[in-house]
């Protein structure tokens, strides 16, 4: 009698952990990712950090005379923070680290790479090379409130309003936290936004696949980051992707 092997079969389970600049962000961002939890993968916040707003050339001259890469709060706040992070793999535990931050509505693109470069650097100070594909940096688009305009039902739901979706690309509204309170004068943006981003639709969000190039950036790089295949609901494949960020996506998926 022969013997059938049963192939085995390991679990898996990616815990993305992230640092964020904003209250709102340290309060309630990881469930911004509830469409992507049923794919093995959980998000929480590390910590939240002040906003950076890139290294000038003059500083970067003055820690060079002083022997230094990297400001060392980048280092200690961020850097040291995610290799931390990455180290404390157990088991089926996979980790990642993403430093979220909001761009401000006078941020030019050159302004906004500073930016990028500056948060990169401090992940990649103290990570090995062979865990540069488990971090990254992206941008919420010019900040979180942006994408409650792209999706109207979760904001009517919460303020009791009868707002309509935002017809055209909610990432170019200049100050959409401000726009929000023209609309709604009483928009309190830690006690409504615990409760709207919840209600958020993410793959409605990202299903104009010409509109929210950072925010699908962002969630096309975890998608590829837990090795899933791609597929229509956030328009992955044919959606437009935010120049600064898209190279941290990996060509093929890490398993």
């Amino acid at each position: 009698m022969s013997v059938v092997e049963t192939p085995s079969f390991q679990y898996v389970h990616h815990k993305f952990g992230l640092i964020v600049t904003g209250h709102g962000e340290n309060e309630a961002l990881p469930k911004l990712f509830k469409s992507l939890m049923t794919h093995g993968c959980s998000f929480v916040v590390l910590r939240q950090i002040k906003q950076r707003t890139g290294v000038t050339e003059k500083r970067r001259i003055e820690m060079v005379k002083t022997g230094k890469a990297l400001p060392d709060k980048d280092v200690e706040e961020i850097g040291l923070w995610a290799r931390g992070f990455l180290l404390s793999e157990r088991g089926a535990y996979v980790h990642h680290v993403i430093v979220v931050d909001d761009l401000e509505q006078l941020d030019t693109e050159e302004a906004t790479l500073k930016k990028f470069t500056q948060y990169r650097e401090a992940l990649d100070s103290v990570n090995l090379d062979r865990d540069r594909h488990k971090v990254s940096v992206h941008f919420l688009v010019r900040m979180l409130e942006a994408y409650y305009f792209a999706d109207a039902k979760a904001v009517n739901s919460v303020l009791g309003t009868a707002f309509t979706d935002y017809d055209g690309d909610v990432e170019e509204i200049g100050h959409p936290k401000g726009e929000l309170k023209k609309l709604y004068a009483g928009f309190d943006e830690r006690e409504h936004g615990k409760a709207i981003i919840p209600q958020l639709d993410v793959p409605h969000i990202l299903s104009n696949p010409h509109t929210c190039a950072s925010l699908r950036t962002l969630f096309k790089w975890c998608w590829r980051s837990i090795g899933e295949p791609e597929e229509s609901r956030f328009c992955f494949s044919e959606g437009i992707l935010y120049d600064v960020t898209r190279g941290q996506i990996a060509e093929e998926p890490i398993s």
